[in-house]
């Protein structure tokens, strides 16, 4: 991707930042105006009063009274506009900043996400959002300060001497360098420590979703080891940033006193002289100007890479989430009347590693199928096809003869919805959670509740209870209901059902299956390992999956009948 494609992506994340914020940045730049005009009145007051000791001026001491009064009110108009509108523009940037950045992420489609990294969008939000709004959004306003500062207080000094502010410009040229030299150093150091911070961000979520395998295996030494591996190269990348920045700052402050001490003896010099109409006030107040001429030098080498910085990680995040499947292709309706036709379907995750090949299937509407097979057989990947995670495969998936690839994401998702095997649940109310914060009429919501079995969950606990972090408060089979709940409550007339319970004993098994196979009406899709004669006996038919392909298909009697491959399977099970 060359310069301008980059350029035109972070451009609109940019334009978040400022977006209905300008009165809050024009306040704070005038605050940088009165503080500006404030400190060159202190100065030339400063001039003044070393003139008057020295008698080359016939200003009264009333009048550098007064004026220094009115420097010094100027001062706090600003500290009150500060103290109004500095923090406010921030704050508003951010989460302006935020909030884009999580709809872009939301327009991501299955396909697209599911081959990503979620680590780097945590990363983004929460790590790289801080160093966006500390290492630029601060200096920004910052520099808008003392760039003011600086312009007023370069035109004071040519007033007072164009000879030695031409001297001072000569030696301002070393600390520009030393600005641009560092300020790209500091600009990788901190891209590294953002993609040394999403591996252990990513690192941390991997540890925490599998807590309960890690205790079980009793690895705790092991990923203990591998995290501190990773707190370490963090640590290592940041030791690394924050010797770049102290570079940055003393390399800066060392120009700068160059830069004042130099400045400072040519004006004693040339007052000593008496040539070139120096006076001791001259020379004493272009040391106080030139503080003010220092400031932005000293603060552009870190703002230069604090800006560098925040595109660097604005650009990481706006190339990630450009990376999107679009929606494209026919809508349809949200009805099955003839079924899925699955033809000659081949599919490999890696080339030249095919997990699925020649697989065919009919699954008339109104059916209940149910795949069954081995670990690795394809059964998931199927259903993962049938919900448009890849158009990359061989042959045809057709809904009511319409092939998939024809039909937009969006409209699918109308048709179709599936109950996984890890239930997502929000930290919110049992009723959230049915309607996913969406509103229904109430006779709809009771039909779900009462079709999913979570009737009596309601009469015990109410449907305002609060179900905890990822459903923390329930059990592994009312997380589930909820799930075939929210599917009910949707009305999509194609249920897909991933192993929904895989976790759960075969009591709530059998419960939550029996739900799903007493929804009439529905096409519902299974993939289970549970291979309970009770359930498989109710389905419409059965398809056995094998190394990828479909082996065999049929009622429950006819597979037991044909003394094949479910029937090994089904015999081993009952063992």
């Amino acid at each position: 991707m060359d310069k301008k494609e980059i350029t035109a992506l972070r451009r609109p994340f940019v334009k978040e930042l400022f977006r209905k914020n300008m009165f809050n940045l024009v306040m704070t730049v005038l605050a940088a105006f009165l503080v500006a005009a404030s400190n060159l009145v202190i100065s030339w007051t400063i001039k003044a009063i070393s003139d008057l000791i020295s008698g080359d001026t016939t200003t009264s001491y009333g009048t550098l009274l007064l004026v220094a009064s009115v420097g010094f009110v100027m001062m706090l108009a600003a500290w009150l506009l500060d103290r109004t509108f500095l923090s406010k523009f921030r704050a508003k940037a951010m989460q302006q900043y935020r909030k884009y950045v999580f709809d872009r992420l939301l327009e991501k489609g299955i396909q697209a996400f599911s081959g990503e990294n979620s680590a780097r969008y945590l990363s983004a939000l929460s790590n790289d959002a801080n160093t966006i709004e500390q290492d630029y959004l601060r200096l920004l306003q910052n520099m808008i300060e003392v760039g003011i500062t600086f312009i007023g207080a370069l035109g004071l000094m040519l007033w007072y001497s164009p000879l030695l502010t031409l001297i001072a410009i000569g030696f301002s040229l070393l600390p520009v360098i030393v600005s641009v030299v560092l300020g790209n150093k500091a600009a990788v150091a901190e891209k590294d420590v953002s993609d040394k911070k999403e591996r252990y961000t990513g690192m941390l979520k991997d540890v925490l979703s599998g807590f309960a395998v890690i205790k079980s295996f009793k690895a705790e030494k092991s990923i203990s080891g591998i995290h501190d591996k990773s707190n370490d190269s963090v640590a290592g990348a940041v030791t690394t940033r924050e010797k770049v920045k102290l570079h940055v700052a003393y390399a800066s402050g060392v120009a700068g006193g160059i830069l004042q001490f130099g400045v400072f003896f040519v004006a004693a010099a040339l007052a000593i002289s008496g040539k070139a109409g120096i006076t001791a006030g001259t020379a004493i107040v272009f040391v106080q100007l030139l503080n003010y001429v220092l400031a932005p030098i000293q603060v552009f080498p870190m703002f230069f890479a604090g800006k560098k910085s925040a595109y660097g990680l604005i650009d990481k995040l706006a190339e990630a989430l450009s990376k999107n499947v679009p929606d494209e292709g026919e809508t349809i309706e949200p009805k099955l009347t003839e079924g899925i036709e699955i033809r000659d379907l081949s599919f490999a995750y890696e080339e030249g590693k095919t997990v699925l090949h020649d697989v065919d299937m009919d699954m008339k509407a109104g059916g209940c199928y149910a795949l069954v097979g081995g670990s690795g057989s394809g059964k998931s990947t199927i259903l993962n096809l049938l919900m448009a995670s890849s158009d990359n495969y061989g042959g045809e998936i057709l809904y009511d003869g319409k092939e998939l690839k024809e039909i937009s994401a969006s409209s699918l998702y109308d048709l179709v919805s599936i109950i996984q095997q890890n239930v997502f649940v929000f930290n919110s109310t049992i009723r959230d959670n049915i309607t996913m914060f969406s509103q229904f009429p109430e006779e709809e919501i009771e039909r779900a509740v009462r079709l999913s079995g979570l009737s009596r969950l309601i009469d015990e606990k109410g449907a305002d209870y609060l179900c905890g972090e990822n459903g923390s408060g329930l059990s592994g089979g009312e997380r589930q209901r909820i799930s075939i709940a929210r599917a009910l409550l949707r009305k999509t007339p194609v249920l897909f059902v991933d192993e929904a319970t895989a976790s759960l004993d075969a009591e709530t098994s059998f419960e939550v299956l029996d739900a799903i196979l007493k929804l009439d009406g529905y096409t519902r899709v299974i993939v289970t390992h549970d291979l309970d004669e009770n359930i498989l006996r109710r389905c419409t038919g059965l398809l056995a999956l094998k190394n990828g392909a479909v082996s065999e298909q049929g009622s429950f009697d006819e597979l037991m009948e044909q003394k094949g491959y479910f029937y090994s399977l089904f015999t081993v099970s009952q063992q």
